[in-house]
């Protein structure tokens, strides 16, 4: 994909900034911005990362704006078939394992697959689950996510200390398309 001034200036305008603040925030003029954006100039690749990086995670998109609602979770007791199931049924590739309100850990597809035997249908999520998602409250900036996402399959959002909705890396995706 080709990254225009056009765009550039588009998104500048959607994110609610001007030429100048966007200038500060990339560490460069605003007459240099204004040339980028209206394509007087060949800006060096490493300036156009730093502009879409301003304009992609300092937008202000908070994680609730993003996450899916209505987290589809797994008890410590379940079988490993139910969790296939869900994951299948749903097209998930993890959910949290739940006791009640507190998150004990983590069931995903890589976890199945590592513990792939002929009895793993009937083990129990708790022998083969992983360490709990990261989770973050609902009005963390969605670019504080970003580093947990390149290490975490997903991020758990919660109200409150509860659960309410989950981010994985293809809702930070979504994100990035809308805004190319």
């Amino acid at each position: 994909m080709i990254v225009r001034g056009s765009l550039l200036r588009k998104l500048r305008i959607e994110s609610g900034l001007t030429q100048s603040q966007l200038a500060k925030l990339v560490g460069v003029s605003q007459a240099h911005i204004a040339k980028i954006e209206g394509e007087k100039v060949d800006p060096r690749l490493s300036t156009v990362n730093k502009i879409l990086q301003v304009l992609i995670e300092g937008g202000g998109k908070k994680c609730k704006e993003i996450m899916t609602e209505g987290v589809i979770s797994t008890r410590p007791n379940d079988k490993i078939r139910k969790v296939s199931e869900l994951m299948m049924k749903h097209a998930i590739s993890q959910l949290p394992v739940m006791d009640g309100d507190r998150v004990v850990g983590t069931i995903t597809e890589e976890d199945i697959i590592k513990n792939l035997s002929s009895t793993i249908s009937d083990e129990k999520v708790e022998k083969v689950m992983s360490p709990p998602l990261p989770s973050v409250p609902e009005n963390t900036n969605i670019s504080m996510i970003r580093p947990l996402l390149e290490a975490y399959p997903g991020v758990l959002v919660t109200r409150n200390g509860k659960v309410v909705g989950i981010i994985t890396r293809s809702d930070l995706l979504k994100v990035i398309s809308k805004l190319l």
